[in-house]
């Protein structure tokens, strides 16, 4: 083994002294020649010094590329940081946003629904549907979310109070609306019970609207669900109920018999065939006079045959005509509620004796006023509550 590591040592020095003989290196000057010798040795340190070199220089450029690196790699996570804690602040933006956002929404929404009742029902009306709302255990059985109410909840969870309140305003909508339907209904029902179509009503009646064009404030959408279909049942039930109150269901005087009904009769006067347009009333000369229905006195005064006549316009197409009187109690322009007197009975015009002519006209054209006077208790119960109502937002108005 030992003789092996001679050898290899040997074989060092010769191929080191093979790449580094002694050298001499003359140099002429002024007729002079001088030489300098670089032995072995000398060579071989100065090889040595200047690899030491190479590899500290080296060992320096590493050092500074891998700091450089170290550098480089903090300055990006520190711009990675920065994006994350950017971004952080985004979402919080915008938790904040939607949570706003969501709240005006809500309160948009609470503020048309209490317009919306208190419009119909009165002041009293905010409380009357509270037993509607429901639970928030009957919600979350009942009530399907909306995408939008998913979208909020995963972009605030903080908003999560606001969208079940929001499930419960749109579930009170819903059950309002059904009950309000109902309401309508039975007014339309009552309506057909006095020989009318509420459609064609519907369709005749100038309703008067009117204003400035003033933007919804909502969330784009909020009023195309269940807030649309309350204001239409609601905007529905108004005029059904207001237009059971036109009909001339109230007797118009406290005669109790007809002497002459409706249609065909033989004149009194010439004993031809007639047409009779009215009901006739016996009653004692001077006896009150009382309007069948609300509405306008829209002429007091003499017809040919009818002798002295008020005539009252009800809405809808609807006109009363009460004839023969012997004086008058409204002015033409009055307004007057059912029952209120308007004239007295007496036997002007043509006419046999003291009585009162009674007509009702739809759209002028004469109809048999007993289906109004023989209307059906049902009918009459939901008038009543129908002129209640109206009458009780008069008198908050």
């Amino acid at each position: 083994m030992s003789q092996q590591k001679n050898k290899g040592l040997a074989g060092l020095r010769d191929r080191l002294n093979a790449l580094c003989p002694e050298r001499e290196i003359f140099l002429r000057s002024g007729g002079e020649v001088r030489f300098i010798r670089i032995s072995r040795r000398a060579q071989i340190v100065g090889a040595g010094m200047l690899s030491a070199a190479l590899i500290g220089w080296g060992g320096m450029t590493v050092a500074m590329l891998a700091n450089n690196a170290q550098v480089e790699a903090q300055r990006v996570a520190l711009a990675k940081e920065g994006k994350s804690v950017a971004k952080a602040a985004d979402k919080v933006a915008g938790y904040r946003k939607s949570v706003e956002a969501l709240a005006q929404d809500l309160e948009a929404r609470q503020d048309f629904m209490d317009d919306l009742y208190r419009a119909h029902f009165g002041d009293d009306g905010k409380d009357a549907g509270a037993d509607l709302i429901g639970s928030d255990k009957d919600e979350a059985a009942g009530a399907k979310k909306s995408p939008a109410l998913h979208a909020k909840i995963s972009i605030a969870p903080e908003a999560a109070p606001l969208v079940r309140l929001e499930q419960r305003q749109r579930r009170f909508a819903q059950l309002l609306t059904r009950a309000v339907e109902r309401r309508s209904d039975k007014a339309a029902a009552a309506i057909r019970s006095f020989g009318l179509n509420p459609d064609t009503l519907a369709r005749t009646a100038a309703r008067a609207q009117g204003g400035p064009f003033v933007p919804w404030k909502g969330e784009k959408g909020t009023m195309s669900g269940e807030l649309e279909h309350l204001a239409d049942a609601m905007s529905r039930m108004e005029f059904l109920e207001r237009s059971l109150l036109t009909i001339p269901s109230g007797q118009p005087t406290a005669a109790p018999m007809m002497t002459s009904s409706y249609g065909y009769r033989r004149d009194p006067f010439n004993g031809h065939a007639a047409f009779h347009a009215g009901i006739d009333f016996p009653g004692r000369y001077g006896q009150p006079i009382n309007a069948a229905a609300a509405g306008r006195v829209t002429y007091v005064g003499q017809r040919q045959g009818y002798g002295k006549v008020v005539e009252v316009e009800h809405g809808n197409g609807l006109m009363t005509r009460y004839a023969h009187l012997s004086g008058f109690v409204a002015h033409s322009g009055d307004r007057i509620a059912r029952g209120d007197t308007i004239g007295r009975m007496g036997s002007t015009g043509r006419s046999t004796g003291t009585h009162l002519h009674f007509e009702v006209r739809l759209n002028g054209q004469a109809i048999n006023p007993r289906r109004f006077l023989e209307a059906r208790t049902d009918a009459l119960q939901t008038q009543r509550i129908a002129t209640a109502r109206v009458a009780d937002l008069r008198g908050r108005g």
